[in-house]
């Protein structure tokens, strides 16, 4: 089963539903706000994904930081701490297919052949 990763309230998570339910995947939603976020799958997602490509930094909560905080994120171990404390800085949707493999972001245009490969 796939594993939608995100927040509720984003429209980009709404859309990736939408889409997901309209082609009949099965997949599990996880909110990072009420089903928290931990360290090992977050560490996962970095070693996957890369820290740089989950760090939202055209979202208001990277706005919101004043400098000295944005600029003390220049590693994975910093940014993991950010991302774990204010997990609505982490970009959105992350899509987890049954064999591991992840996909970052919604477009049908990526979210087709990525489901139709696992399939």
């Amino acid at each position: 089963m796939y594993k939608l990763y995100g927040i509720k309230n984003c429209d980009t998570i709404k859309k990736a539903r939408k889409y997901l339910e309209a082609q009949g995947v099965e997949y599990q939603f996880h909110d990072y706000r009420t089903d928290g976020l931990d360290a090992d799958l977050l560490q996962r997602f970095i070693d996957t994904l890369g820290w740089q490509a989950l760090l939202n930094t055209r979202g208001t909560t990277w706005r919101k930081l004043d400098e000295s905080e944005r600029n003390a994120v220049d590693n994975p171990a910093t940014a993991l701490k950010l991302m774990q404390s204010q997990p609505a800085i982490i970009k959105r949707p992350l899509l987890c297919a049954p064999d591991g493999s992840m996909l970052l972001g919604f477009s049908e245009a990526t979210y087709t052949p990525f489901i139709q490969e696992k399939s």
